[in-house]
């Protein structure tokens, strides 16, 4: 069994962000990746702590996604 690489010494941040879509919540995921990976770089994991819809008019018109996002801060 291949050993996995271990992080010494390393700090990261996790950020909290949310991502919208008019059509999915993997889209919402996707967006709010997209948009944090044009500014912060070693990007690590992101975890989905919290989906919800947007209701108008008894129907669905927006999903969101609520992701802790972690990335490794620089030396």
């Amino acid at each position: 069994m291949a050993k996995r690489p271990t992080a010494k010494n390393s700090v990261y941040r996790i950020t909290e962000l949310v991502g919208t879509s008019a059509n999915s919540w993997e889209e919402a995921i996707s967006n709010a990746v997209q948009t944090a990976s044009s500014t912060l770089r070693e990007l690590r994991i992101a975890e989905v702590t919290k989906l919800d819809v947007v209701i108008e008019g008894g129907k669905v018109t927006a999903y969101r996604a609520r992701v802790s996002l972690s990335f490794k801060y620089e030396k």
